[in-house]
């Protein structure tokens, strides 16, 4: 089988799409049919919509994600150390006829 790709909406298709789900006027099957999209996609849009809104009248503004130079190095230093283990693991493995093969 080949690879699933998830076919990208612009942001204010998904829009549209949420607001009339919203509106009700349709179910989520005619809307589905209507435009091309699985039910359960309008219902998550519906769902983001309708949670960005809250968010837009509490006056709370949503964090955003940073990540410090700092951070990434520290990470990359912890996958280093994570193969690195792996590989001695692998090995030892083989070595004690736990496993077969090597790489």
């Amino acid at each position: 089988m080949g690879k699933v790709t998830q076919k990208p909406y612009s942001g204010e298709f998904k829009l549209r799409v949420a607001l009339e789900a919203i509106r009700g006027e349709q179910t989520l099957a005619e809307l589905a049919s209507t435009y091309g999209v699985h039910q359960t996609m309008i219902a998550q849009w519906k769902r983001q919509a309708i949670e960005g809104m809250a968010s837009i009248f509490s006056g709370k503004v949503a964090p955003e994600a940073t990540v410090s130079p700092a951070d990434v190095e520290k990470l990359h230093a912890k996958i280093g150390q994570l193969l690195v283990e792996r590989d001695f693991l692998r090995d030892a493995s083989v070595r004690l006829g736990v496993i077969r093969g090597g790489k």
